[in-house]
């Protein structure tokens, strides 16, 4: 049962990263721009954060079996369609539904886990293990894109998901047991539409604002429309008498910190994948396979200390393990930063690679295993859920915030390189797009003209790169002291409600 939904969550969460190696592929293919490569990851973060409240909600409600299964069958859907996209619209459109799938498959998931161990010390190491494969499968992603594109189209990293997931509804219907709760609270339909559109207004705002300017009113209407929209599914959630979301969690410091902390550790490795992915090639050079293998290093290092991320929690307690691991990725970040010129090569980087894996791994383990652990086992599901929103929420706002930040400056500095010079429209906006965009133009250029733009382009990119890589070490920096202020370092803290958990096997 265990291998069965940790390999079905191993590959959802591969969904998370293995797109980026094939990012700049898609500029080439789809002549996709840089917001249009944000748009790319997140519309599959947003729905899938979106709607995962309310797929444990009715895990918990209705059977937490059959909305594994449902979501599985929603995902692999899902990846076929995006595998056939000839658009960025399609692409995008078809991630969504992926990401809907995932939001049913990932609660009930981890919810199964923890409805089979009931032993604390057994649920604590499977719940360690499911969150391995969890971070696995977001440091594998980039490698696994990679080799795919070494021999097939882009598309084959979204059906190679196919002969896994049939895998996996095998495995489901033969070996995983069904469970619910029948008082379990209704679904919240409003809530989730209200977490949906302000998630979505505020990423929009985020990633529109290097292209329409940030004083733009569009681009301020939205942001604060998100921020309102977020603000009102607070209000609805702490007045609804069935919130998908119990703001009572929030109240238990072990829950609410340590979500925080996975949030503010995914908004760092999975901002720094999407950018560090095209550094590697289009600044370095290397083929999809070659910078998939040169991420290696945060997958590797993530495995092992998450193996070993028990121990360290018994050393010196949750609340350091959770403080280091975000300290070790605002190393990672900041190291990163300093070799981000123009001048730059892959060793230069492979310490800031190891520090963000070590920090992963110890971090999200850790932490998954302190917010779920903080719960009655009748709140599984919304627990669960929670921790996957953290996470994801966490991941796709990295990716807003990194992407834009880094286009803000790479616009500014190309745009003050071509002034003087007659360009059309057309080409203009080509190379102020992306970096990709720019070395098309460059190549079709050719000669001097040709490499002075190229140099250029590549000169801003690594700027906005630098800039993108100190505000995630800043925000990580952050989240370490706020570990260590804030964070339960023993498990003191867990909530006791009415909810009760009934015989595990009431789903048929």
């Amino acid at each position: 049962m265990l291998v069965v939904v940790s390999v079905s969550a191993l590959i959802i969460n591969v969904d998370n990263t293995i797109l980026n190696v094939a990012l700049p592929t898609l500029v080439r293919d789809l002549h996709a721009t840089s917001s249009a490569l944000q748009w790319i990851v997140d519309s599959y973060a947003m729905v899938f954060a979106g709607l995962l409240l309310v797929g444990g909600s009715l895990a918990d409600r209705f059977g937490r079996k059959r909305f594994f299964i449902f979501g599985l069958i929603i995902f692999v859907g899902g990846s076929i369609g995006a595998a056939l996209s000839g658009s960025v619209g399609l692409l995008i459109a078809w991630r969504a539904a992926m990401g809907l799938g995932a939001a049913l498959t990932i609660p009930a998931s981890l919810s199964i886990v923890n409805d089979v161990f009931r032993d604390p010390r057994e649920r604590a190491k499977a719940i360690g293990a499911w969150g391995a494969t969890i971070g696995l499968g977001i440091a594998i992603g980039p490698i696994a894109g990679g080799l795919l594109l070494s021999r097939f189209w882009w598309g084959s990293i979204f059906l190679v998901n196919v002969p896994v997931v049939i895998a996996g509804l095998l495995g489901a219907f033969f070996l995983v047991p069904d469970s619910k709760n029948p008082a379990a609270e209704q679904p919240d339909p409003a809530g989730a539409v209200l977490s949906i559109v302000g998630l979505g207004l505020l990423l929009w705002a985020i990633i529109e604002g290097p292209t329409m300017g940030w004083t733009s009113g569009a681009v301020i209407g939205g942001g604060v429309s998100g921020l309102v929209v977020l603000g009102s599914f607070v209000g609805w959630e702490a007045r609804s008498s069935h919130p998908m979301l119990k703001l009572s969690l929030f109240s238990n410091r072990r829950f609410s910190i340590a979500a925080l902390g996975e949030s503010l550790g995914t908004f760092g490795l999975l901002g720094a994948l999407f950018v560090q992915t095209q550094f590697l090639q289009f600044d370095l050079g290397y083929s999809p396979l070659q910078a998939g293998i040169r991420i290696l290093p945060i997958a590797a290092m993530l495995v092992l200390v998450a193996a070993f991320s028990p121990v360290f929690e018994h050393l010196i307690g949750v609340k350091f393990t959770v403080a280091v691991g975000l300290a070790s990725i605002a190393g990672g970040l900041w190291q990163v930063s300093a070799a981000s010129t123009i001048a730059a090569n892959y060793a230069q980087v492979v310490p800031g690679l190891l520090l963000l894996g070590f920090g992963a791994g110890l971090l999200l383990p850790t932490a998954t295993n302190s917010v779920i652990g903080s719960l009655p086992q009748g709140d599984s599901g919304i627990g669960s859920a929670s921790n996957a929103v953290a996470l994801q929420v966490g991941g796709a706002l990295g990716v807003a915030v990194f992407g834009s930040t880094l286009a803000t400056r790479y616009r500014s500095h190309v745009a003050a390189a071509l002034n003087g010079h007659p360009i059309s429209f057309a080409i203009r906006k080509e190379i102020l797009g992306s970096l990709g965009g720019a070395l098309a133009v460059a190549r079709s250029v050719g000669g001097e003209t040709g490499a002075l733009l190229a140099h250029a382009a590549r000169g801003a990119f690594m700027s906005g790169a630098e800039v993108a890589f100190v505000v995630g070490a800043v925000v990580a920096v952050v989240g370490a002291i706020i570990m260590i202020a804030r964070l339960p370092s023993k498990a003191s803290e867990t909530l006791t409600t009415h909810s009760s958990e009934p015989e595990r096997n009431q789903g048929h």
